[in-house]
């Protein structure tokens, strides 16, 4: 449970907007300190009961973060992250989240509420870290003792007061390897973000053309990026899901670049439906996995792989989008001039 004044963080918000750390997503601008104002975004709230929920898939293996750097290796496979591969987790913990506000609404009346889940403006790792559920990490996310950061957050805003939780001490010592390890050196300094560089940006949030010196970095990934997780020594012990919602969609993971470049927009639409990676749409697909082939290119594979590459490119030289154009004849280029 947290309070309503977050005041404190409200400098920080500020010198990252002014510096456009926050890139295309104009909405953080536009709703600026109420973010960090919960009563002005739900007038009447008193106080923020926050959760978190895991979403590691139930099968994974123990191993799970060495698996994941070798598909990393693996440049002819689109790496999706982690928590993309499974249902939408918006419509699975803010169904849970309501349930939850239902519940408590049977013991406190008249209760007022509403339920978030990176949905509106709420400064959510803030909250979380506040009202216990961790701390903030050197890569702005939320860090547990017992669950890493494999796991997605929700809020209930109530107009009642109830007793805040302590908040946890930050446990990351001198550890910077989410700094060190971020292929576009997205985190400038501990604990803040140049969104503008952070590959899940790029993949999912950017309209647009990515930028030129920002693609042979991105390797094959083609939608988010977890490398800062995946090497925080906290998420050995991140813990598992119980929800077959999160479990791994087939289709999606360990896929050639090839295949999914061949998507048609229907068969995207189809494949993506009920997943986060269908709101991103068929065009930005195409632009991303474009960048991952082009890479792919780079690396000089065996001849037949060249050619399956062209193939899937050259099916969308004529797209209507002109940035989808433009990332698939740049990909087209790199197996020459890698």
């Amino acid at each position: 449970m947290a309070g309503v004044d977050i005041s404190s963080a409200e400098p920080g918000l500020l010198a990252w907007l002014e510096r456009g750390f926050h890139g295309d997503m104009e909405y953080m601008a536009r709703h600026g300190l109420k973010r960090a104002r919960p009563a002005e975004l739900v007038p009447g709230t008193l106080s923020v009961l926050t959760a978190r929920m895991n979403y590691l898939p139930s099968a994974t293996p123990s191993d799970w973060q060495s698996i994941e750097w070798d598909r990393l290796k693996t440049s002819n496979e689109g790496v999706v992250s982690v928590y993309a591969r499974g249902r939408d987790y918006h419509k699975v913990l803010r169904s849970r989240l309501q349930k939850l506000a239902e519940k408590i609404a049977m013991h406190i009346e008249p209760l007022g509420y509403r339920v978030f889940t990176d949905s509106a403006p709420v400064l959510e790792a803030e909250l979380a870290a506040r009202s216990g559920q961790g701390w903030r990490g050197k890569h702005t996310l939320l860090l547990n003792r017992q669950g890493g950061s494999m796991f997605f957050l929700g809020e209930i805003y109530l107009n009642v007061a109830l007793p805040p939780t302590a908040a946890q001490e930050p446990h990351c010592g001198t550890c910077k390897a989410c700094i060190d390890v971020c292929p576009t050196q997205a985190i400038v300094a501990p604990y803040r973000l140049d969104a503008r560089r952070c590959i899940s940006y790029l993949t999912i949030e950017h309209d647009g053309a990515i930028p030129l010196e920002l693609r042979p970095l991105m390797g094959n990934r083609i939608y988010g990026c977890d490398d800062c997780q995946l090497i925080c020594p906290w998420n050995k012990y991140a813990q598992r899901s119980s929800l077959p919602d999160f479990d791994e969609r087939k289709g999606l993971t360990g896929q050639q670049l090839t295949a999914l470049m061949r998507w048609t927009e229907q068969e995207f639409l189809h494949l993506t439906e009920g997943s986060p990676i269908r709101r991103i749409g068929h065009a930005r697909w195409l632009r991303n996995v474009s960048v991952a082939i082009g890479n792919a290119l780079a690396a000089k594979p065996e001849p037949h792989t060249v050619l399956a590459m062209h193939d899937a490119l050259q099916c969308w030289q004529q797209h209507p989008n002109e940035w989808v154009r433009e990332h698939v004849q740049w990909a087209l280029r790199q197996g020459v001039n890698g």
